[in-house]
């Protein structure tokens, strides 16, 4: 017998905002960095965060339903999950792109209609105010906060690529849109006979080098600095591209793929990774979300499918393309150079 059709996945979705700022909102208030010291009594969490009695109760509550904390003899803890990916002194902390998403995206993502109307960005440039990039890199502090959050939503994938890819037929990379420098870090401590840069604006160099040393491949992995619209990209064998392609337009996203085919040798690569688009474009909905995104953040941006980018590979003259998945909604798309 079939069961009769419910609303709950409507309005699951529809007022999916609730669930999202009370965890982004958590985390602006560092509140699983407080606990991950330590389990706390409601009274205790509110003198901390300077919460107001009116919320804070239901606040923590909300949580422990959601399963971001857990609760014993009235006090608060993290769960395994949030101890270990939202705690701000650990490595592991992935809540840089969530501080975005809270600081940025959500109000942003308010003119998602008007978006599809006009096909116009909805950020700071609807204001009259300069371009994402423009903005992002015009404040240290901003811009170190950005770098960081692509770290966040990009170190599972970095790390998998410096295991997949088969470098040990290869001598040297280069990292194009570097930003904090993990791939590039990555990649060198999975493959310690490599030699690689990091690629990316002058901005960006204190932060990268710092990074790097930090991880302790600084005498392995440099950092070049310049723009991919004004000068050639570094020679090296494998040229990597990472959540760089989806904020351009399609004729930006041709001219640097033909970028790194002059850059690489004979027997070269070329390696994109993105939210890859499934073909079918119907199932990796992060990947489709994530293009929605950048018509809201860009003026001419959109994420891919898999076969789009190899076309544009094999138009650039890469001889043989393929599509590997890293994790979760990550896929790479990897060409070659004919020898």
């Amino acid at each position: 017998m079939n069961s009769e059709p419910t609303p709950d996945r409507i309005l699951q979705t529809g007022l999916g905002f609730w669930p999202s700022k009370t965890l982004l909102s958590a985390i602006e208030l560092g509140l699983f960095t407080e606990l991950a010291r330590g389990a706390r009594s409601l009274g205790e969490l509110q003198a901390l965060l300077g919460l107001h009695d009116r919320g804070a109760r239901d606040f923590f509550d909300t949580l422990v339903a959601l399963g971001f904390l857990e609760r014993k003899d009235g006090h608060y803890a993290n769960t395994v999950e949030t101890g270990l990916f939202l705690d701000r002194a650990k490595p592991s902390y992935i809540g840089g792109i969530l501080e975005m998403a809270n600081s940025r995206l959500y109000g942003f993502w308010g003119g998602l209609t008007e978006a599809l109307e006009t096909g116009l960005p909805q950020n700071e440039v609807k204001s009259g105010g300069p371009g994402l990039f423009e903005t992002i890199y015009s404040d240290p502090a901003r811009l170190e906060g950005f770098l960081a959050a692509m770290t966040g939503i990009s170190h599972g994938s970095n790390i998998a690529i410096a295991r997949q890819f088969p470098f040990a037929d290869y001598a040297t990379f280069a990292d194009v849109g570097t930003a904090q420098g993990d791939l590039a870090a990555q990649i060198a401590l999975a493959n310690p006979h490599l030699r690689g840069v990091g690629f990316d604006l002058p901005e960006v160099g204190p932060i990268f080098e710092e990074y790097v040393a930090g991880v302790g491949v600084a005498g392995r992995v440099e950092f070049v600095s310049g723009s991919f619209f004004d000068r050639e990209l570094p020679k090296a064998d494998v040229i990597l591209m990472g959540h760089i392609l989806h904020d351009w337009d399609l004729p930006v996203k041709k001219m640097l793929i033909e970028k790194a085919y002059a850059a690489v040798p004979a027997g070269g690569a070329l390696v994109v990774y993105e939210s890859i688009i499934d073909d079918d474009r119907s199932k990796n909905a992060f990947g489709l979300m994530m293009s929605l995104n950048m018509l809201i953040e860009t003026p001419g941006g959109f994420d891919f499918t898999g076969a789009d980018c190899e076309g544009w590979m094999k138009a650039a003259g890469f001889q043989s393309t393929r599509v590997e998945h890293l994790v979760g909604p990550d896929s790479m798309v990897i060409g070659i150079k004919a020898t």
